[in-house]
């Protein structure tokens, strides 16, 4: 319990990277831990778009509201709900809540596995849909829910601070 709690606090939202590669073996361990993360009645609507394009990176760039640090990484990692097979699963509810619960559950796996492999991340939410569509050419049934660069740090972040637990948890 300690080593996960370790992982868990000690992950910090990266937005300056070292132009490092990341090895195709940790990429793909990093992938896999997104995998197993838990969703509604095992559909596993998520999809994963690896993009190392300086091009489309630039391009996500563009589509994120300018947050130039995305482009720094030496990869980025589109994180994408597939609405059709959560539909099948559990029909509305399950496009229009499940699969993006799902796959924040699949990202948060990504970003602490990649700070257990020592890589800064940070999971980038402020986007334009239309726009990461276009760049990527994902068909319709694709939803962009996170852009989550990925890759050496180049910055140490502090902790930020954190709400005590009597503030956020109710016992009844």
């Amino acid at each position: 319990m300690e080593r996960i709690l370790e992982i868990i606090k000690g992950r910090r939202s990266v937005r300056r990277f070292k132009p490092d590669p990341i090895p195709d073996g940790d990429l793909a361990e990093i992938l896999e831990a997104a995998t197993w993360a838990p969703s509604a009645g095992n559909a596993q609507p998520w999809r994963f778009v690896v993009v190392r394009d300086r091009g489309l990176k630039a391009e996500l760039v563009a589509a994120a509201l300018g947050q130039g640090f995305i482009a720094e990484a030496p990869v980025v990692v589109v994180v994408c709900a597939d609405l059709e097979r959560a539909r099948r699963a559990y029909g509305e509810r399950g496009e229009g809540l499940y699969c993006i619960q799902d796959t924040a559950a699949a990202t948060q796996n990504m970003l602490l596995a990649a700070h257990a492999k020592g890589l800064g991340n940070c999971w980038v939410g402020a986007f334009s849909e239309e726009e990461v569509r276009a760049v990527l050419s994902l068909p319709d049934g694709l939803r962009p829910v996170a852009i989550v660069p990925i890759g050496r740090p180049a910055q140490e972040p502090r902790p930020r601070p954190r709400r005590p637990l009597e503030e956020v948890v109710e016992y009844r």
